[in-house]
């Protein structure tokens, strides 16, 4: 099916005129260094993220603007000013040192989107440590893998996850406290390394003096999946600020008067880069909502604040016309101007609705955790291209290279993804595995391990992933740690993981099973795997579909064909089986 492409003129209604004016011209003229001087260092020429997105706007006349407007899952309301957050994440920062943080120790996070969350995130950054923001979704063995590679001595989290930590707490003995968040006074008693946030931050000073971190500090980690192995970790230095700017400014169009929502949350990468760096480094107020998907509540939400630029995932857009106009013709969603989407192709139905549902179409943009900011975009100022990603950000060099990522191909051929390595947010090495993250790089190209075409006018088109990584609801889910988890049950011999297509999801995980001597496939026990499943994993990462199998097709040295099993459930040609095991 052909998509005309959206004019420019039917893009935006104008009433902001963009950020963005001329691509070709910004394309000829950018350069990071005066990005960089956008914004205000600390002494000396360091850098810290958390004085760009908070302690300088409090030295202003923003001091007083509404940085966060926060809207619990029960409906409750809460804002702060910039000058609000500046004294709470000092507190907090206090917190921290009092209790011994040295600088480059690792801090996570581990909860819902709560102000408490944001505090201690940006506390942790001002006081020098390197932060870990984890999904609330994520189970004991993924919390143990994640605070357990990187040596994580603090963790902020609150009751209710505080009991799935318990499980783990013994297996990570670098773990010096954790500390509880409580805010809804729910009746807990604190165990050993535990503390209250509450009462730790009673009498801590409003005063702290930033740790003077240079732009290449660590500041940040997110685990992302792989095909082999345990997720990695994705390191990113202080410096990353300066590419979340920039592209909040022009991808994301964001003007001083805007009210933004980012959907993610902080525990993916979209939820930091977008749901905190780059709108608070450009002095913008957002919202950030507890609660889950639903639409009616997001419409709610939006007519509540009047949202004017809101960026979401392509999953939560095609839930959103699942559930029809009908619901959105009872909100007032007039305040909107300008709609983003991020985490997955954004399919051209989408696009189109979203013309027909607000008035506005949604621009898609491609980045990963690895980069750290959008790479690639359509931009209001231009034609959208439905189903395409959209044409390199003005500082950033994009290609399409052969098989042997070696050399560069011509518009319309097929092939891998691959950046020029240097922009500011550009990951700085994966957590204790400096040979693995050199090996992603090639001729002084970052080869994404996406495939993908790029047109005759320069945009990009998504093909799919290079590798068995599974793409599923926006998040990457490596097959390997799925495997893992459930060959940990007693019924499970072998278990090979492949992602197959879904109309809302895109991905979801299917697990091939082979079973144990003395157990049987039915019903009940492929609920009881699933169950056993979503205790250890992130809820997207369990399988959504499992098949018993009497064996799994496995190559002459004993790795399951992934490949194969993908094959034979989609009817595509099995291709070379001349490693298959007999």
């Amino acid at each position: 099916m052909e998509y005309n492409p959206i004019k420019k003129e039917e893009v935006s209604k104008m009433s902001v005129m963009p950020n963005l004016l001329d691509y070709e011209k910004a394309r000829e003229d950018f350069r990071w260094e005066d990005i960089s001087k956008e914004l205000d260092e600390l002494d000396d020429g360091c850098l810290n993220i958390a004085y760009e997105i908070i302690d300088r706007h409090a030295k202003t006349s923003l001091k007083d603007r509404v940085a966060l407007y926060w809207e619990g899952d029960n409906g409750e309301g809460e804002e702060y000013s910039f000058s609000d957050l500046c004294r709470l994440t000092n507190r907090f920062a206090n917190v921290l040192k009092n209790l011994g943080l040295n600088k480059g120790d690792r801090v996570f996070t581990y909860g819902d989107r709560i102000p408490e969350i944001y505090i201690s995130l940006i506390a942790a950054l001002k006081a020098g440590g390197v932060i870990g923001p984890l999904f609330s979704a994520f189970g004991p063995d993924a919390v143990k893998d994640r605070l357990g590679d990187c040596e994580a001595r603090f963790l902020i989290t609150t009751p209710k996850l505080a009991r799935i930590v318990e499980k783990v707490v013994e297996d990570l003995p670098a773990l010096e406290k954790v500390i509880i968040i409580n805010r809804k006074n729910v009746a807990y008693e604190l165990k050993e390394k535990e503390a209250s946030y509450e009462d730790l931050m009673k009498n801590a000073s409003d005063l702290f003096d930033i740790e003077k971190t240079d732009k290449e500090d660590y500041a940040i980690i997110h685990y992302t999946s792989g095909t082999t192995g345990k997720p990695k970790g994705v390191v990113h230095a202080h410096e990353a600020v300066v590419g979340h700017y920039a592209t909040a400014k022009y991808v994301l169009d964001l003007h001083p008067d805007d009210i933004y929502w980012c959907t993610a949350d902080p525990g993916w990468v979209t939820g930091t880069s977008y749901g905190i760096f780059g709108p608070w480094s450009n002095g913008i107020s957002q919202v950030v909502y507890e609660g889950g998907f639903r639409a009616s509540n997001w419409y709610k939400v939006i007519e509540k604040y009047k949202v004017t630029v809101w960026y979401s995932a392509p999953t939560a857009i095609r839930m959103l016309m699942k559930a029809g106009e009908g619901v959105v013709a009872k909100y007032d969603l007039k305040s909107l101007r300008y709609l983003c989407s991020v985490g997955e192709p954004l399919n051209p139905e989408a696009i189109l609705w979203g013309n027909k549902a607000f008035g506005l179409p949604f621009h898609d943009n491609w980045w990963q955790t690895e980069t750290g900011c959008i790479q690639i975009a359509n931009y209001p100022i231009q034609d959208v291209r439905p189903g395409s990603m959209g044409r390199p950000f003005p500082g950033v060099t994009a290609t399409i290279l052969d098989e042997n990522c070696e050399k560069e191909l011509p518009p319309g051929k097929e092939g891998h993804l691959a950046l020029k390595a240097g922009w500011p947010s550009m990951f700085r090495t994966f957590w204790n595995r400096q040979e693995l993250y050199e090996s992603k790089f090639q001729n002084g190209w970052y080869i994404t391990g996406d495939r993908a075409t790029m047109d005759a006018d320069g945009y990009f088109w998504f093909v799919g992933r290079a590798d068995d990584v599974i793409n599923t609801a926006g998040h990457l889910v490596g097959p390997f740690e799925v495997e893992s988890a459930l060959m940990e049950h007693p019924a499970v011999a072998e278990a090979g993981v492949i992602g197959v297509p879904d109309s809302l999801a895109m991905e979801v995980v299917k697990a091939f099973v082979s079973l144990k001597d003395g157990y049987e496939p039915s019903d009940e026990l492929r609920r009881d795997i699933k169950k056993f499943a979503k205790k250890k994993l992130h809820a997207v990462a369990c399988p959504r579909k499992i098949d018993f199998l009497p064996g799994l097709p496995k190559t002459k040295s004993g790795k399951i064909m992934r490949r194969l099993l993908k094959a034979r459930e989609l009817g595509l040609p099995e291709g070379d089986t001349s490693t298959l095991e007999e």
